[in-house]
């Protein structure tokens, strides 16, 4: 099967949690920096998830770039992965408005931990699909970023029941790990073009 509809849903979808996780931050009824004051952590907290939505977006464009053959595991699997990501704007939402409180923070690394779960799911069958021999298998090679963040989600849940700025502080240091340019898969379609 193609991979045209695919990337055209998951971008589609992207797009959607984005709108409405912008939508879902309230104007201040005062007219001065005042007004915006409590609204800090729910700022914040959309700033975080919007880098993490651009983070997955650019990394699943990048994988469905060197991707050739789709199955229908495949589209299963970027459904799972998009349902994790949809829960995005719920989990920010309550963490934003509730000024990063322990639970809200603890359950917002579960998301993300799903997340990443439901990616890895889905970059493992597709190298499945097209072969240890595919782009994408040659790019991810060992995917160590890939293997220490959901350790890191683990450790930021459990630390976010302690101190919630645990959990906060591994995510802002994950994102930024991802955040990084990842040229991997750039590199391996170089490296056959010549």
């Amino acid at each position: 099967m193609g991979k045209n509809r695919l990337e055209a849903f998951s971008d589609g979808v992207l797009a959607i949690i984005i709108t409405i996780m912008v939508l879902e931050m309230k104007v201040p009824h005062g007219a001065d920096f005042d007004a915006l004051r409590p609204l800090w952590s729910v700022f914040l907290s959309y700033v975080m998830s919007f880098v993490y939505l651009a983070i997955y977006w650019n990394n699943h464009h990048h994988m469905m770039h060197v991707t050739k053959n789709v199955s229908g595991g495949i589209l299963w699997a970027n459904i799972h992965l998009l349902f994790w990501l949809s829960l995005v704007p719920f989990v920010t939402g309550w963490m934003g408005e509730n000024h990063f409180a322990r639970m809200p923070t603890a359950l917002y690394g579960v998301v993300l931990l799903m997340a990443g779960i439901s990616y890895y799911i889905l970059q493992t069958l597709i190298v499945r699909t097209n072969g240890r021999d595919s782009l994408l298998a040659q790019a991810i090679g060992r995917d160590v970023k890939g293997k220490i963040s959901p350790v890191l989600y683990m450790i930021a849940i459990v630390g976010s029941m302690v101190y919630s700025w645990i959990g906060w502080a591994i995510y802002v240091f994950v994102a930024l790990m991802w955040l990084v340019p990842d040229r991997r898969i750039e590199r391996a379609i170089h490296r056959e073009d010549s």
